[in-house]
């Protein structure tokens, strides 16, 4: 059948089908051009006259090395590989070995697996791509039980989160639990679950770029604003004796802007009637006496406004605010909250709205307001479980805790149910838990001595070309996918749609499972990701059945197709059944 070369151009070679008929399950079968060099290519079609290949790689010293360096002599013998060559090409045939992961049974090589190097797969970010209905969510939860139902080789070290946006691989991975070695634990942000631990990370975690996100920040100009806020909140957590100088001079200059502010009187005196009724001290309050010969009034009294509109005795109260300022007088570093609540991160937003003096200005108040409201939306909801704390907890112990079963066993596997938030909180809560990974991961003082696998559902929701560079300065994924890997930190981005990812993220995944794909867009980005993957190998992609995968990456020695086995148990991703509700009996 296979003849002489008739032409090599780039990667593809032309060869003489001499026996003039078209074999198609030859089809994405591999062949070996043996001369001084032992080159590997993989047949893409045939006619009855010519057979296609293309380059793949070639064997050095019995060992598969994937890319080209040499081509093919034309007199070469060709041949079709044989069983040992299929195993170095498609990886280890165990199910259960130190070094591989086992994907799935070749669709080309009947009676071969498919594996993929787990150092090479774990360590560097991947992606898991396929429409809805192609298997993919089949594929990751059984690609987590090959891993796990091992007997020999089980990751008893392994820390990997996933972010389940819909809730449904809870029951594809309870079974983890009936292992010998290995937990899955499971969170959700079922504020009514009774039966499951619900998400629950403290408030005092965190910092001024969690809090933006949090609190749905617009522009750069409002960070000042967070920054401040979580200065003050000292002064919520301490005793009042030991801050009280501070609040008097925090107190004292806001008042003092809103009199010397030139508004009308009446605005005036509600600003600072307003300001003292929430915000006052044994010292400055509405009710303070200011003492003048003859008479006593209180602040109150004195920002009474005459008949004339005026304020008369306005510059008594000034008179009683100046001592109370000190220019000098500042928090310093060793000043700063260990622990505090929700609603002390709200006085702390009311303290620093008023020290900002954004009272002078109706837009920029509007502008930083809303930050406030927003926290106390979070206070008055169900949400506000999700960051009370009852006790202090480091952010080593608080991780160490997530990574610990009910029976204080390590759990390798921590599932967060999303599905009972809606989507912008559900980003949220993803970017503020991959970004305390990341940080913790930096501050190790063994680099990658703590890997963390973070696999999201449907991460074209939340891995996006968004604003948080605009406002933060970053966008917490782009840079874990960017920085995260020297860290052990490490992505697994399970989506249906590509083209809406991030690019920078897309772009920096190292391994690959795409199922079946459909759209335009979708395709053109897939055979954009990889100079080696043949135009046929993207038109097959269209019609794949479910839970097969065209797999590739530093992972994998060549593309290749694999069936991957179905779940046991299943996740609960299952289509409704229309016909059966439509047509059922009502009587039954």
């Amino acid at each position: 059948m296979f003849g002489n070369i008739i032409s090599i151009i780039d990667e593809n070679i032309k060869i003489e089908n001499t026996a003039k008929r078209v074999e198609a399950a030859y089809v994405g079968m591999h062949l070996v051009f043996e001369n001084q060099h032992k080159i590997v290519c993989e047949i893409s079609s045939m006619t009855r006259d010519e057979i296609n290949c293309v380059m793949v790689g070639e064997f050095i010293d019995n060992a598969f090395h994937s890319g080209i360096i040499h081509k093919p002599a034309y007199d070469s013998k060709i041949r079709l590989i044989n069983r040992d060559e299929v195993i170095s090409l498609l990886g280890s045939q165990k199910v259960d070995d130190k070094d591989s992961l086992y994907i799935g049974k070749s669709v080309n090589y009947q009676g071969f697996n498919i594996s993929a190097d787990i150092d090479s797969f774990f360590s560097n970010h991947f992606a898991i791509i396929g429409n809805t209905g192609s298997g993919k969510s089949c594929s990751v939860a059984r690609l987590f039980q090959n891993l796990f139902y091992r007997k020999d080789y089980v990751p008893v070290n392994s820390n990997i989160v996933l972010f389940d946006v819909y809730g449904e691989y809870k029951p594809a991975l309870e079974m983890i639990n009936q292992t010998q070695f290995a937990k899955c634990k499971q969170l959700t942000t079922n504020t009514q679950n009774a039966d499951t631990e619900i998400v629950n990370i403290p408030i005092y975690f965190l910092d001024v770029d969690d809090l933006a996100l949090l609190l749905g920040a617009t522009t750069s100009s409002q960070i000042p604003i967070i920054e401040k806020a979580l200065m003050y909140v000292y002064l919520f957590t301490e005793k009042e004796d030991e801050v009280i100088n501070h609040k008097n001079n925090i107190i004292a200059k806001a008042i003092m802007d809103i009199l010397t502010s030139g508004k009308a009187s009446t605005q005036i005196r509600d600003q600072v009637v307003a300001v003292l009724s929430t915000f006052y001290t044994k010292d400055i309050n509405l009710e303070s006496k200011i003492v003048q010969p003859g008479y006593v009034r209180t602040v109150r009294q004195c920002l009474n406004v005459d008949q004339t509109g005026k304020i008369n005795t306005m510059q008594l109260v000034i008179d009683f605010l100046e001592p109370f300022i000190d220019e000098d007088l500042h928090l310093n570093s060793t000043m700063k909250a260990k622990k505090y609540s929700l609603r002390d991160l709200y006085n702390a937003f009311e303290f620093a709205l008023i020290s900002e003096g954004v009272l002078k200005s109706d837009r920029v108040y509007d502008e930083n307001n809303v930050l406030k409201v927003r926290l106390d939306a979070i206070i008055n909801s169900a949400s506000s479980k999700y960051f009370d704390y009852d006790e202090y907890i480091s952010k080593e112990d608080y991780i160490k805790k997530l990574f610990t079963a009910s029976d204080g066993r390590k759990a390798q596997i921590v599932n967060f149910n999303l599905n009972y938030v809606d989507e912008r909180f559900a980003r949220t809560l993803t970017k503020i838990y991959s970004k305390l990974f990341l940080d913790y991961s930096i501050l190790l003082s063994d680099r990658g001595t703590f890997p963390v696998q973070i696999i999201l559902e449907e991460a074209h929701r939340y891995v996006q070309n968004d604003n948080d560079i605009n406002i933060i300065g970053y966008n917490i994924f782009d840079r874990i996918t960017k920085e995260g890997r020297k860290y052990g930190v490490v992505l697994g981005l399970i989506t249906q749609r590509p083209s809406e990812l991030s690019n920078t993220a897309l772009s920096q995944c190292s391994n690959y499972l795409i199922l079946r794909m459909f759209h335009p867009e979708d395709l053109k980005i897939i055979k954009g990701i990889s100079h080696s993957i043949a135009v046929t190998d993207i038109e097959k992609l269209k019609t794949l059945r479910p839970g097969v995968a065209f797999c590739f990456g530093n992972a994998f020695n060549i593309p290749c197709f694999a069936k991957i086995d179905k779940p046991n148990p299943t996740p609960d991703s299952n289509n409704a059944h229309i016909k059966n509700i439509w047509f059922a009996n009502k009587n039954n």
